[in-house]
């Protein structure tokens, strides 16, 4: 991809290749061979090649500088990763060295001893301290660092602009007018969802809760209550379910939908609004609603104000069974640098986790602006515990949700029962 003049200077500026030297030795491994082959996962995302061509680069300068070595890359399906990592954890002869994985797997990854304390060397890495906060936390548990951050996303609110024209609607400013906005749309083209939501949309949905006071859970040292079902997170839910309705979108049709469904139906020219991703950009681009449309910072309660978003994205973090610790580690600070982030936006449109290269690059892409200001508002992160991989794969949240839009429960029971659930897994992890 042919970057503009003012991006390549920006590149050659963060060109940091100093690696920290090694200071602890928390390796499984009693080995640190200084030559040798690497072996590294990466995931291989849709259209992969741009991201391989990034990859290639920072490899080949990498073995240019290390005489010996070898950087072996092996790019793996999201879908099957949980087996492949857990399969390498049991058997580090097979194990890579270095690996991507998402920032929800963190605390599981650490539990079950698989991830490498890097805490001392990310410390003494000069680029480290530009990190985003969450995204600082997305790689630490129990206060040790266990990995390095490599990329970000956040969710903003899409909105139709040829239909706020038509009908002569202003864009909402905290979360009371986003509810009429959408009403107003239902009203006046009923043929269109006014803000399409989802029952299974746990990350549209969770900006609600932590907009009106409330929290997924609360705790410290690895030990976490759920918090789903304070009065302010059921503040939370009932302003997100009440959109479930025949005047916004019906719960017959809109109960189901994912993340995925939500941006589909926006990007096909089915609802006024939607909330979405820096990475649904692409697929509303492709869409009908192409050129009609803008994005802006999801509203809070306060008007004027932002809700809280998840922080999600991708970390890379070093084994703890490597027997190449040193290169090992100065390889991810390698794959996460400025350098590498900001090529990686833009060939990939992935948001930098560096805050001043993610100011810098936005200026590329004016389409990240929103994004941009929702990261810089503050953002929210799950619990640091190996229990939000089951609390999330067994849909506590989702199921919630589509309990109190179906009728069969209340907020307060159904927030209640997933607080049990919650309150069960994290009692279970330890």
């Amino acid at each position: 991809m042919k970057l503009s003049p003012r991006l390549t200077v920006l590149l050659t500026a963060l060109a940091l290749t100093a690696c920290a030297p090694q200071t602890s030795t928390n390796s499984s491994s009693d080995k640190d061979d200084k030559t040798g082959t690497l072996r590294v996962w990466l995931f291989q995302e849709v259209g992969n090649k741009p991201k391989e061509n990034v990859v290639d680069s920072v490899v080949a300068a990498f073995e240019k500088a290390h005489d010996g070595t070898k950087v072996d890359v092996e790019y793996i399906p999201v879908e099957t990763r949980a087996q492949r990592v857990k399969a390498a954890f049991n058997d580090p002869k097979s194990a890579p060295d270095v690996i991507e994985y998402g920032n929800t797997d963190t605390a599981g990854y650490v539990k079950d001893g698989g991830l490498l304390d890097v805490s001392e060397e990310f410390g003494a890495w000069n680029e480290a301290k530009d990190t985003d906060p969450t995204a600082k936390q997305s790689v630490t548990v129990d206060g040790k660092v266990y990995g390095a951050p490599f990329y970000v996303g956040v969710r903003a609110l899409y909105y139709r602009t040829d239909v706020f024209e038509e009908l002569g609607l202003e864009v909402p400013k905290s979360m009371s007018e986003l509810a009429s906005t959408a009403r107003k749309i239902r009203a006046a083209k009923p043929e269109l969802y006014g803000l399409v939501v989802g029952g299974a949309y746990t990350y549209g949905a969770m900006p609600f809760v932590w907009a009106n006071g409330g929290e997924l859970a609360t705790g410290e040292g690895g030990t976490y209550t759920s918090a789903i079902d304070s009065p302010a997170a059921r503040k939370g839910i009932k302003a997100y379910t009440s959109l479930f309705s025949d005047d916004n979108c019906p719960a017959a049709k809109c109960a189901g939908f994912g993340g995925n469904d939500t941006v589909t139906a926006f990007a096909a020219g089915k609802a006024g609004m939607a909330i979405g991703g820096d990475f649904s950009h692409a697929a509303v681009e492709a869409g009908k609603v192409k050129g009609e449309y803008a994005v802006v910072p999801l509203p809070g309660v306060a008007a004027g104000s932002v809700a809280p978003a998840f922080a999600g994205g991708n970390n890379i973090g070093v084994l703890k069974s490597t027997s190449h610790r040193t290169l090992a580690v100065e390889l991810m600070e390698q794959l996460t640098s400025k350098k590498t982030q900001a090529s990686m936006f833009a060939a990939m449109g992935f948001l930098p986790t560096f805050t001043d290269v993610r100011q810098r690059v936005a200026a590329e892409k004016p389409y990240t602006k929103p994004f941009v200001e929702t990261l810089s508002a503050g953002t929210k992160f799950v619990p640091a515990s190996p229990a939000w991989s089951q609390i999330d794969s067994s849909l506590v949240l989702p199921t919630m949700f589509q309990e109190v839009i179906s009728g069969k429960k209340d907020v307060a029971a159904a927030s209640k029962d997933a607080a049990k659930k919650m309150n069960d897994a994290f009692g279970s992890a330890g």
